[in-house]
């Protein structure tokens, strides 16, 4: 028996997705409203359309980073792979990222405990493997449950949850994993917090620093998941596809989980 689970969220107009002008905007235009336009078209009344209808349309206003998407290497930086290649080479656009890193065994990590802007280290991604008992494989697809997954929609969400350092996102990437996701509207720490930092005396090397990642180690990561604690730890397929947008920084994607039983 096969389950899927869907772990994304629905793209909704005006959902406090995103910051105070970004959101989605989207207008729905039913039936009756589309029906004018097409019988003027035809050359016929709009009541010899069956009961004055034609069709339901919507016009959408968003960004490639609104909703469940996934970033290409592309969005971080304009190389990748500095760390494999001298000089690197120009980072993948989202039509160019490999579709074999979109459909792989997915692995969580559950860090909903961490507070709202902490930065994930390596050891804690250690730790948190050791204790589902997975030992990672390149190409595997690993998904952070953090807090923000509570809180989508809601006036606290870009600031919810706990982020990937770039040392725990390159720990990752040294294993071979090319697919990362995250609950949270960044894969980042909430940038309040990296903001907070940087007043402290913070080095502004930690701004952005997990998708900064990229440019030593090309990889792509889907931000905005959803549903994440109701799939295991282990034992599931991620299927992740982006959509084709020529030469963009990101596509929205439809992310499930596939759970054979």
């Amino acid at each position: 028996m096969r389950r899927i689970i869907d772990i994304s969220c629905a793209l909704k107009s005006g959902i406090k997705s995103d910051p105070p002008g970004s959101e989605p905007k989207i207008q729905y235009m039913d039936h009756h409203m589309t029906a004018p336009k097409m019988a003027d078209y035809m050359g016929v009344p709009v009541a010899a359309l069956p009961e004055g209808e034609y069709a339901a349309v919507e016009r959408i206003d968003l960004s490639t980073h609104n909703g469940t998407h996934m970033d290409a290497p592309y969005h971080y930086f304009s190389r990748q792979d500095e760390a494999l290649i001298p000089g690197g080479r120009p980072s993948l656009r989202i039509d160019e990222v490999p579709l074999e890193w979109c459909f792989n065994p997915g692995v969580k990590l559950d860090f909903r405990h961490k507070p709202d802007g902490h930065v994930v280290q390596p050891h804690e991604v250690e730790e948190e493997l050791t204790r589902i008992g997975h030992q990672l494989k390149p190409l595997d697809i690993v998904v952070v449950n953090t807090r923000a997954g509570s809180r989508y929609g809601e006036d606290d969400y870009i600031d919810a949850g706990c982020g990937m350092g770039k040392p725990a996102t390159l720990w990752l990437l040294e294993r071979g994993v090319r697919l990362v996701g995250t609950d949270g509207w960044s894969w980042d720490a909430p940038f309040s917090a990296t903001k907070r930092r940087i007043e402290q005396g913070g080095d502004p090397s930690i701004i952005w620093e997990g998708h900064r990642a990229g440019r030593e180690i090309g990889y792509s990561h889907i931000e905005k998941l959803s549903n994440l604690d109701a799939i295991p730890s282990t034992g599931f397929m991620v299927a992740a596809f982006p959509v084709k947008i020529h030469r963009a920084s990101a596509g929205w994607v439809r992310a499930v989980a596939i759970i054979e039983e």
